[in-house]
């Protein structure tokens, strides 16, 4: 019996070891571009229905917090639908290892707002900033997995994020300082993964 469970733990370390040096095709490229439209959507909707964010900061965080929830949904069904059918038996691993990846990212971005929120709510301003930053390493932190380019989209959302605190608490909650960075970064994201997969494909 305890060859079984050495046999099965060597089998469970194999395939991991396999998943972690296979190139993770679990985002489809259709659907990041559309959360980056809904990154836009949302920043013409607090445009007109959010005029001064920082005296609405619960329907800003609302919206906000919506849109990321709405996202993370649909990219997350098409996570599961398109590894099971491109990485097939490795799917599981495959989909662990991508989370594993980009969970701490969220969490912190999560605890960060709760935080500031809590404990110094005169600096909630700097929260789409932070939101940026705390988003790009988890995109960094991702790359091992994914094709080489997206680098940039982690710079991007990175810059993005430091841009946006250096712009001070008069201008930082403007819809726009997410709709851009969310909105360009996810397009970015989204054909990155498309040429990366069409030059996959010329490449067979």
């Amino acid at each position: 019996m305890n060859d079984l469970y050495k046999a099965l733990g060597d089998i469970s370390n194999i395939r991991r070891q396999v998943a972690g040096s296979t190139e993770f095709r679990g985002y489809g490229p259709a659907t990041l571009a559309s959360t980056g439209f809904f990154a836009i959507a949302a920043a013409a909707i607090q445009a007109r229905l959010i005029p001064d964010p920082a005296a609405q900061m619960a329907a800003y965080l609302a919206l906000w917090t919506a849109t990321a929830a709405l996202s993370i949904a649909l990219t997350g069904v098409q996570m599961l639908t398109r590894s099971r059918r491109l990485h097939s038996a490795l799917s599981g691993e495959m989909i662990r290892m991508a989370v594993e990846q980009f969970l701490p990212s969220l969490i912190a971005g999560v605890l960060l707002t709760f935080v500031l929120l809590g404990y110094v709510p005169g600096s909630a301003w700097m929260l789409p900033g932070l939101w940026q930053i705390v988003f790009s390493l988890g995109v960094i932190s991702s790359c091992r997995f994914l094709p080489r380019p997206m680098i940039a989209a982690g710079a991007w959302y990175l810059g993005a994020g430091l841009a946006v605190v250096a712009i001070g608490p008069e201008r930082a909650l403007s819809p726009w300082a997410m709709g851009v960075p969310f909105g360009v970064g996810q397009l970015l994201t989204a054909a990155i993964l498309w040429f990366s997969a069409r030059e996959a494909n010329d490449e067979i």
